[in-house]
This record gives structure tokens, sequence and C-alpha cells, in this order.
């Protein structure tokens, strides 16, 4: 192994640098990536949450002000019933197909 180190050794001595490379370009390299953050997708998740609050509570706020100043709308019925009626709907309709 130490045979083949040193052909390597001798190899690369014998191989003058490149002109074209500029003084010192692989430390500016390094010091460059190391100053690189790396992506954090936890902070623009949470940064796009944060960005969503708002336009959400003014859309709460126009729906729920258009559903109370509704003409005719029955504030004095229960949402809960008129919810579960909804959505037990199909349930009541396939019964009522499957009784003879």
């Amino acid at each position: 192994m130490n045979h083949i180190q040193q052909k390597l050794m001798t190899a690369a001595r014998q191989d003058l640098p490149d002109d074209r490379v500029p003084y010192a370009f692989e430390k500016r390299i390094m010091a460059r990536l190391k100053s690189v953050t790396p992506f954090d997708f936890r902070l623009v998740w949470e940064r796009s949450l944060w960005r969503a609050a708002a336009p959400c509570v003014g859309i709460t706020l126009l729906l729920g002000a258009w559903s109370a100043l509704m003409p005719g709308g029955d504030i004095s019925s229960d949402l809960s019933q008129d919810l579960e009626n909804t959505v037990l709907a199909a349930v009541d309709v396939d019964n009522s197909i499957d009784s003879p």
C-alpha cells in the first residue's frame, strides 16, 4: 500500500498546477459553502401557515356576518339538528330504498 501512495505522490508532484485557476479559489469556494445555510422545510411551513392565518380569519368573519345578516335567515333554528339531518340524509334514503 505504501508503494502505491509513493507512486501517486510522485505523479502529483510532477503535474504542474494549471494557471487558469485563480489563486486561493478553493478557499473562497469553501468559505462560501460554509456560509450557506441548509434548507429548513419546517421554517417554510411555519411561515406559510402564519401568512394563511389572517385570510382565514377574514373569510370566517365575512361568512359569519353574511349568514347573520342574510334576509330570511332563521337564526333561531338549531344548527346541530340541521347538520345531523344533512349528514344522515343519505342514510335515510338508503334505508327507505332497501325497505320492502
